[in-house]
């Protein structure tokens, strides 16, 4: 098996164990034994993986994105969880205002940074903070456009 392959299939397993087998079992529509191959490291299942739909029900129930996060991994990607609960209510009108206000702040950020002409340690974490904060207000401006374009 590929270092990769246990690498999945070792995050798997933590997914499943997160959500429990029996929760794990009625989300994914699929059997005890079925979800135990797609973690086991046996050699007869080195080439079974659960499929990405599956993965997404139970990450949608577990602490963790662990799957998720495993293959943001093995791609250099770092990602940032975040469990606050994303703007939802007022569509894509809500989201233009709350992203220009994120913005000001992030500017307004900036401009009291970079006043001495160098951005501190302390400086730059609060820069990536408000950073941070308008991609969010983006991807629920993404995510609104998608629904409503269908």
């Amino acid at each position: 098996m590929t270092a990769f392959g246990s690498y999945l299939k070792k995050h798997t397993e933590a997914l499943v164990k997160d959500v429990g087998i029996e929760p794990a079992c009625m989300l994914t529509g699929k059997s005890k034994a079925t979800l135990g191959r797609y973690y086991s490291d046996a050699e007869e299942h080195e080439d079974r993986f659960m499929p990405v739909d599956a993965v997404a029900a139970l990450e949608a129930s577990s602490s963790y994105p662990h799957v998720t996060s495993a293959l943001a991994e093995l791609r250099g990607i770092t990602l940032s969880h975040d469990e606050t609960v994303k703007n939802s209510e007022g569509g894509v009108n809500a989201d233009v205002i709350t992203l220009s206000q994120r913005f000001a702040m992030l500017m307004a950020e900036y401009n009291q940074s970079i006043e001495d002409g160098v951005i501190t340690i302390n400086e730059a974490k609060r820069l990536l903070r408000e950073t941070i904060a308008l991609q969010k207000v983006l991807l629920d401006m993404k995510l609104h456009l998608e629904d409503e374009a269908g």
